[in-house]
């Protein structure tokens, strides 16, 4: 192990932050034309049974949110291993992102990944300012879950899989 040193060297900070293994997930809703609009996220987390919440953290650089944002609903898609090429899209270009993706839109508008480990159909509840990213607190309004896939897992700046159920 390393000596500790200080969180202002940012190329430092990015290193241990890649040590932490996290859930890819894909945050989708339709837009007024309704056209799917995404972006992929690795800083998913769970936050509460009761009222159901999770959270996911957005860069204040990103120029998908402020769209997603003004969404009364949002799909949630917990990445399944093998959908690394979607990961991959929903980080490309915003034009390219849904071209090869299979998806669906329920009623309300959230956009759903098909194939992945987990759905859940969200508004956002809170918002919340920290540092560079803004936190956005999600009310689950419903969820479907498929317990025979495995999720996709980002560690040390690559995709990695869990070790197989026993």
């Amino acid at each position: 192990m390393n000596l500790l040193t200080s969180t202002t060297d940012p190329r430092v900070l990015r290193d241990a932050f890649a040590n932490v293994p996290q859930t890819v997930v894909a945050l989708c809703g339709l837009g007024p034309d309704r056209q799917p609009r995404g972006l992929a996220a690795s800083s998913f987390t769970t936050v509460s049974l009761s009222p159901p919440l999770v959270s996911v953290a957005v860069a204040y650089t990103s120029t998908t949110w402020p769209t997603l944002r003004t969404m009364s609903v949002l799909g949630v898609s917990v990445l399944a291993q093998g959908q690394d090429a979607a990961c991959r899209a929903l980080a490309g270009p915003a034009a390219d992102r849904f071209t090869a993706l299979s998806w669906r839109a329920t009623d309300d508008g959230a956009v759903l990944l098909d194939d992945a480990v987990a759905t859940f159909e969200c508004r956002i509840a809170q918002e919340i300012p920290a540092g560079d990213h803004s936190i956005a607190v999600l009310r689950i309004e419903s969820l479907a879950t498929d317990g025979a896939r495995e999720p996709l897992v980002f560690h040390s700046s690559a995709f990695r899989r869990l070790e197989p159920r026993r």
